[in-house]
């Protein structure tokens, strides 16, 4: 049988990138998706592309404590029940600090840690109810090491972690995990837009010699979403190839 079969997964920015791809492989565990993301028209497209029937889409912006509800509620709406909360959604707005403009640093932060504790704790909500569940939410091994020009974004992805090991002590006597994973170096849009040369020095900072794939995020995403990790919660996996051991 399939990993995820019959289970319903709600996930955050899951319109593109990581998201998608964890949108992707879910469905191909038997799950049922919610795609939640700011931009209805690539959620709607990607909910249509994963098939009608097992995906639906859903405008969200994870600042919103309505819409985190609103989107938590389409998952029981739509499909019955919640098993599965990906708070995947982020945004980037790099800067040293000397530039970086007050605004920026609290929307990173916003859209991070707020977005996965809202989504955190919407998600909590219902699956106590349950009994089970699980919670996966995306840090960064920025999150651990620290970025030059990424002082809103590490702290944000530092703050999930702690966030994380705090909620899985709090539901965990229900049946609900809440993991988190810290992708490193993933070949997505904002990898493959940077300077070559800038990639070519980070490249030598990765053991295994390579930028890790969207799939290889969703794999870990599809662990921690399953029964394989159903003695696992409070945990940081890192998906770096070996990057700051």
């Amino acid at each position: 049988m399939s990993l995820l079969q019959g289970r319903t997964a709600v996930i955050t920015g899951g319109a593109q990138g990581l998201g998608r791809a964890i949108a992707e492989r879910f469905v191909a565990e038997g799950a049922r998706v919610v795609i939640g993301d700011v931009d209805l028209a690539a959620a709607t497209q990607t909910a249509a592309e994963l098939g009608d029937g097992v995906a639906t889409a859903v405008r969200c912006d994870v600042t919103s404590e309505e819409e985190m509800e609103a989107l938590v509620a389409a998952a029981t709406e739509r499909f019955g029940s919640l098993d599965v909360m990906v708070n995947n959604a982020g945004v980037l707005r790099d800067a040293t600090m000397r530039k970086m403009t007050l605004d920026d640093f609290r929307l990173v932060l916003d859209t991070h840690v707020q977005g996965t504790w809202l989504g955190t704790r919407a998600a909590a909500a219902v699956m106590r109810e349950a009994g089970s569940g699980s919670i996966v939410n995306m840090s960064s091994i920025s999150g651990k090491v620290g970025n030059l020009g990424q002082t809103n974004y590490s702290a944000a992805k530092a703050g999930i972690v702690g966030l994380t090991k705090a909620a899985a002590k709090e539901v965990a006597h229900v049946g609900v995990r809440v993991n988190a994973i810290q992708p490193g170096l993933i070949r997505t849009a904002m990898i493959e837009g940077m300077r070559a040369d800038i990639l070519e020095q980070r490249m030598k900072d990765i053991p295994m010699g390579r930028f890790g794939e969207p799939a290889e995020v969703a794999s870990v995403a599809t662990f921690l979403a399953s029964d394989l990790s159903s003695y696992m919660t409070g945990t940081v996996l890192e998906v770096t190839g070996g990057r700051h051991m």
